[in-house]
């Protein structure tokens, strides 16, 4: 047996085919990219949507648990939103937190609160001791047996900071015990 003389055939690609590859994997991103940056930007809404949603309902649980209530504040200037016990209720709220929004993501309060007329004289009095108060606008109250503040904001809008089209809404239920999130501007009730 002669192994001297046996060639081993290789195959490879040629140049063609290599180009023709190419070609299609550009074609396949050109096509797919926009979508896959719509997906993104969505996730990033919806994360940051469902991070101050779970902080209402962790605010509402702490202040029922510790009988305390609890205040959800929110800083569209700093970019920033967090909780803690109301002022004068403890001396160091050593399970108080804070996040900073996404640098995509701009966050606002939309008040669609009570009218005057609407509140007793007692809300009345309370929203001119408050309005003094820092954030007065930009705060969530939740009470020790988990009801919402009437002073407290209605709604806020997460919008991209780019896109201002994209928003995300976490809005006071119809209910009025709880928040929600919702992807429309929510409706004065």
């Amino acid at each position: 047996m002669r192994l001297g003389n046996v060639r081993c055939k290789r195959r490879a690609f040629t140049l063609i085919e290599l180009i023709l590859v190419m070609a299609l994997l550009v074609i396949v991103i050109a096509v797919t990219l926009p979508k896959m940056q719509s997906f993104f930007r969505g996730r990033t809404l919806d994360s940051e949507g469902r991070r101050l949603l779970t902080l209402t309902r962790y605010g509402q649980s702490r202040a029922v648990a510790e009988g305390i209530p609890m205040t959800l504040w929110i800083d569209p200037i700093q970019g920033s939103y967090g909780l803690e016990a109301q002022k004068g209720f403890l001396d160091k709220d050593d399970r108080a937190v804070q996040y900073d929004v996404d640098e995509k993501v701009d966050i606002e309060i939309a008040q669609t609160g009570f009218s005057r007329a609407e509140m007793t004289q007692e809300q009345q009095t309370r929203r001119r001791t408050l309005g003094n108060a820092r954030n007065s606008n930009s705060e969530i109250r939740f009470a020790p047996d988990g009801s919402v503040d009437v002073m407290s904001a209605q709604s806020v809008c997460i919008r991209e900071a780019k896109d201002k089209q994209h928003a995300l809404w976490v809005t006071l239920a119809e209910n009025r015990n709880a928040y929600e999130v919702q992807n429309d501007a929510p409706q004065r009730r």
